[in-house]
């Protein structure tokens, strides 16, 4: 089984995908990241010295991602394992195509190819506002995306509502403003 969980920086993914993890008995992977390459461009794309074109950036993302299915995702699944992964293919849908304006339609079709059409079983959407995830991580060096603003999260987080209300079978949306005990109680009631 493939979970994903998906949501704003600052929306508490993190905690609960250890509280899951552990709950679950399952294998935690992260995006981008997980295998070599892909953490090398994890390297890239949260760099905020560094100028990248929104296009580069949604083809980055989808590089990471095809390189951390093909050589750790698909083999997990093969093999009946339970996999977290922290971020996906919406989390491109959400910033490139809906924050960056880059349109979700073109994303998909980019990801589709890398990950050759995989799609989660579950994903869990912790929904915050933006303001208040932007908050909780106030405190530590942000990354290249967390400074792009205001506009941008508001955008993000109407473009991951919009892709739950697509998909009600697979999304579930948590109300991440919730304590994370409380959230991660909703997140198993969800999964079992």
């Amino acid at each position: 089984m493939l979970i994903t969980v998906e949501g704003l920086d600052g929306a508490g993914k993190t905690t609960l995908v250890a509280g899951l993890a552990e709950h679950l008995d399952a294998t935690v992977l992260r995006e981008p990241g997980g295998v070599e390459l892909s953490e090398r461009i994890r390297t890239l794309v949260q760099d905020p010295s560094l100028h990248v074109d929104p296009r580069a950036e949604a083809l980055l993302y989808a590089a990471a991602r095809a390189q951390l299915v093909a050589e750790r995702l698909e083999p997990l699944l093969e093999a009946d394992t339970t996999v977290i992964l922290d971020r996906f293919v919406d989390s491109s849908l959400a910033y490139q195509g809906g924050g960056r304006r880059l349109g979700v339609d073109e994303i998909r079709a980019l990801n589709a190819f890398g990950t050759a059409g995989l799609v989660p079983d579950r994903t869990l959407l912790l929904r915050v506002a933006p303001e208040v995830g932007l908050a909780r991580i106030a405190g530590r060096e942000a990354d290249r995306l967390e400074r792009a603003g205001g506009e941008f999260f508001a955008r993000v987080a109407m473009t991951y509502d919009e892709l739950a209300a697509a998909e009600p079978h697979r999304f579930v949306v948590l109300d991440a403003a919730l304590p994370p005990d409380t959230v991660l109680a909703h997140a198993i009631e969800a999964l079992t």
